[in-house]
């Protein structure tokens, strides 16, 4: 066999010399942001989360099963991004997310189909259902000196007005949101709620930041709206 022949010979043997390349596999989309506004997580019983800064990241603080009023612990989902949750909770103030890992923590997650939002222009509070707007409520909002904080809250607690005092009503829906506007001297916490009055003051500018509501409405928001509900508070 001539050389050239051999050549040929081994090059057909060894499939012509040609690289068959496979094609590797594409990788998964990365998980979408999506915006959540219709969901609570209630921590378990006997269980303690980390709220991260971003999905994986570092810890920035944690909660317990109960708030610091003794009710279980329903937090507001705001944002959703693959096995990730981003919740808003008292303990991170006014504008910031903690993230949780859904899939490694065992919330039980809950539908809320009613919202709340606050006109501070109209002074006037919406309950949303599903579809349509079911109640308007006048309420009063904070004075000049003492404005009332727009942004994204949630309501954390149901309380009986009767046992912080006369001046709250029957009924208080304790928020997320804290009030950073406090007068010089108060002493009685930061935290944003809707309450009663000892003196009728829907619709007027006259609190410290809170929201004041009669007491046919706060019954009504007592019974129809859960906890973790979202409360937006806009101008």
């Amino acid at each position: 066999m001539t050389p050239l022949a051999l050549v040929v010979l081994l090059a057909a043997s060894c499939g012509g010399g040609e690289t068959k390349r496979v094609a590797k596999p594409k990788p998964p989309a990365p998980p979408i942001l999506e915006r959540v506004s219709d969901l609570a997580a209630r921590v378990p019983s006997g269980n303690r989360i980390a709220l991260r800064a971003r999905p994986g990241g570092r810890i920035l603080t944690r909660v317990q099963a109960t708030t610091e009023f003794g009710s279980p612990q329903t937090l507001a989902v705001a944002f959703r991004k693959g096995r990730w949750l981003a919740v808003r909770s008292p303990a991170l103030g006014n504008r910031q997310v903690g993230w949780v890992d859904a899939r490694t923590v065992a919330l039980r997650l809950l539908r809320r189909p009613v919202s709340l939002e606050v006109d501070l222009s109209r002074r006037e509070l919406l309950v949303h259902g599903p579809r349509r707007v079911v109640r308007r409520i006048s309420v009063a909002i904070g004075a000049p000196d003492t404005p009332t904080p727009p942004g994204e809250f949630y309501v954390t607690d149901k309380l009986d007005g009767a046992e912080f005092g006369s001046y709250y009503g029957c009924c208080i829906l304790a928020l997320s949101g804290r009030q950073p506007n406090l007068p010089r001297g108060w002493s009685g916490g930061d935290r944003l709620a809707i309450h009663g009055s000892s003196t009728a003051t829907w619709g007027q500018a006259v609190s410290n930041g809170c929201l004041h509501a009669d007491e046919p409405d706060l019954r009504y928001l007592m019974k129809m709206v859960p906890l973790g509900t979202a409360v937006t508070v806009h101008m």
